[in-house]
């Protein structure tokens, strides 16, 4: 069984700007009208299974959600399925609020 690591928001705002990765926002659409972190992309949990494959590729795969939760699981989801450097936003979106970090609009 495959693990993953949970970030913080400085942890990742640092990994934004310094190394190749793969940012999936796992909210469901309603969430993501309100903003999403620049440079993600958004797959909603439920759609996961579906797109899994297109994860593979990446070497650092970190997912959000509103409050690490769900991305947690989605996490879980891409080690097992075999991705490797697999990321989970600790506290989600409502961390990176509180932080003071941006959101952008998705396009």
């Amino acid at each position: 069984m495959s693990t993953y690591n949970e970030i913080d928001v400085h942890d990742l705002s640092v990994m934004l700007t310094s190394q190749p990765l793969l940012l999936v926002d796992v909210r469901n659409d309603d969430e993501v009208a309100r903003g999403i972190i620049q440079g993600a992309v958004h797959i909603p949990l439920a759609m996961l299974p579906v797109k899994y494959g297109t994860l593979t590729k990446v070497e650092n795969l970190v997912f959000y959600c509103h409050s690490g939760i769900r991305s947690a699981h989605a996490a879980a989801f891409a080690a097992n399925k075999g991705c490797k450097n697999v990321y989970n936003l600790a506290g989600g979106v409502l961390a990176w609020a509180k932080a003071g970090y941006p959101f952008v609009q998705k396009k």
